[in-house]
């Protein structure tokens, strides 16, 4: 008698779903996530979604120091909300010092980013409306610009103190030369009177409570666009207490006048992002 094979097909195995993952487990994965990618899973199945919302998740995404820097922009934050709900709040554009200071967390990286108005800033001869004026724009966060039409002395002064978490940032001025505006619709910008910043550079500096000083100088050439000049670099060891850091602008060669000049902030944010330049175009 000769062997007799059956012609039943044999069982598969089941398979398996990533519903049935545990939650715990799609959790210690997400921890390796960024927060973008952490929301897309989240949109999968109800597993993914409670895993989204875990406390450890979304604490290992937080700035070590964010105890302080919660006590530092709110006065009386809600103590209901989970870690991903201070994530959240910390991602908004919140306001400091009478709007004149806005801080937030970057989405992507969690990273603190700080911003300071023209309205913040020591300018020499802001209030006389023979050099400066404040002009009202849709391409501020601020929703106005200081406007130089001409002056001798100029000098753009301005100071943080502020629990910075610990890394290196660096420090950007927005400015414009010339004069945007809208027409039918459509941007236009008169450059018209801007004069004076190709004959002597302009000079930064950076101070900051620690000790570190930092100079540098460049010539200011963009017209007709918004330009970010880099002021200098500071490097913050300890989170939990607040670094001072102040900074300037000037040209001070009163041999000829300069003009034409929109400033509207000073950025600070970590100095990994000058790479970014997604970063820099969504400002």
């Amino acid at each position: 008698m000769g062997l007799r094979f059956s012609s039943q097909p044999s069982e598969s195995p089941p398979k398996s779903s990533l519903g049935e993952l545990p939650e715990s487990c799609v959790a210690e994965i997400m921890t390796y996530m960024n927060p973008p990618e952490i929301c897309k899973l989240a949109t999968l199945n109800r597993a993914f979604r409670g895993a989204s919302s875990a406390d450890f998740v979304w604490e290992s995404k937080l700035p070590p120091n964010y105890p302080v820097l919660l006590r530092r922009i709110f006065t009386d934050f809600p103590s209901h909300l989970g870690k991903r709900g201070i994530y959240a709040r910390l991602c908004r554009l919140n306001s400091l010092d009478d709007g004149t200071k806005k801080v937030w967390l970057d989405r992507s990286m969690g990273k603190l980013c700080l911003c300071v108005s023209a309205k913040g800033l020591s300018i020499t001869g802001i209030d006389d409306r023979r050099y400066w004026n404040h002009i009202p724009t849709e391409e501020s966060r601020f929703n106005s610009v200081a406007y130089l039409q001409q002056i001798w002395w100029f000098e753009v002064d301005g100071d943080v103190e502020f629990p910075f978490p610990a890394g290196r940032y660096s420090v950007f001025y927005r400015i414009h030369l010339g004069r945007a505006s809208k027409r039918f619709g459509r941007r236009v910008c008169n450059t018209e009177h801007v004069h004076g910043w190709d004959i002597k550079p302009v000079r930064f500096q950076l101070w900051t409570s620690d000790g570190q000083y930092v100079t540098s100088q460049c010539f200011l050439n963009e017209p007709g666009k918004w330009a970010f000049y880099h002021a200098g670099d500071f490097v913050v060891d300890n989170g939990n207490a607040s670094t001072k850091v102040k900074f300037s602008m000037t040209q001070i060669d009163c041999t000829h006048t300069k003009g034409g000049l929109c400033l509207d902030s000073v950025l600070i944010y970590p100095s990994e992002f000058r790479t970014v330049k997604a970063f820099l175009n969504s400002f």
